[in-house]
């Protein structure tokens, strides 16, 4: 009965590893497999400030805001970013999308307030409430303020990602990712990269499934009125 209760507990041991090692390689070639197709469908359309396309306007994504209400490092470097695409004229407006799911949280008039601050006239700043995350962001800027052309900015870590889901939800896109906080705060840029090998994961789910954005409402003119 011993034996019989070994064998029984080494073979149970044995199929478990045997699940976690299938289980392990099946995540981590989900993981290779979504981040080379991401990055191919990225390349050719990810440029510096000075090479990009110019384009009607640039969607720049939100990330954290401080408890002053003032933007974190990461997001006033897309924001200046943001600003040189403009003051140089490649692009004529900017949308500003991120989250404003809380009454006492709201990264679209922060970095909105920011732009304007900085010399951006306020009429050429649109902001979407609504952009949760960057599917829904790429999302609502096609199908809410009738974005078909764009340059996303982001920091680098996150720009192919951002213009792939821009492009393959249908919208022209260029992509400038930023570098310049990456010494400054180099253990959340690895924290944040490595996030990335998840987020590649999703953002092809979203794309397969063709899911709807948490929040999506009427359409609104505010883009082409500051293009215009």
């Amino acid at each position: 009965m011993k034996r019989l209760f070994s064998w029984l507990s080494w073979f149970t041991w044995r199929r478990v590893a045997l699940i976690v090692l299938v289980g392990g390689a099946t995540a981590t070639a989900t993981v290779i497999a979504s981040e080379s197709w991401i990055e191919g469908r990225a390349e050719g359309h990810v440029h510096s400030i000075e090479s990009v396309p110019a384009a009607p306007v640039a969607l720049v994504l939100g990330t954290q805001v401080l408890r002053t209400g003032e933007p974190g490092d990461f997001l006033a470097a897309r924001l200046e970013t943001a600003r040189q695409l403009y003051l140089t004229g490649k692009v004529r407006a900017i949308l500003v999308s991120g989250d404003n799911g809380r009454r006492e949280y709201d990264e679209p008039t922060a970095m909105y307030a920011w732009l304007v601050h900085n010399g951006v006239p306020p009429e050429h700043v649109v902001r979407d409430y609504a952009g949760f995350d960057t599917y829904d962001s790429c999302f609502r800027a096609k199908e809410i303020f009738g974005v078909d052309r764009a340059i996303v900015v982001t920091q680098s870590f996150h720009i192919a990602r951002s213009v792939t889901l821009c492009r393959e939800l249908g919208i022209d896109t260029s992509g400038v990712g930023d570098d310049t906080v990456r010494e400054t705060y180099p253990a959340n840029w690895r924290q944040a990269s490595t996030r990335e090998h998840l987020a590649h994961v999703k953002a092809v789910f979203d794309l397969i499934t063709g899911r709807e954005p948490i929040h999506l409402g009427p359409a609104e003119t505010g883009v082409t009125d500051a293009v215009a």
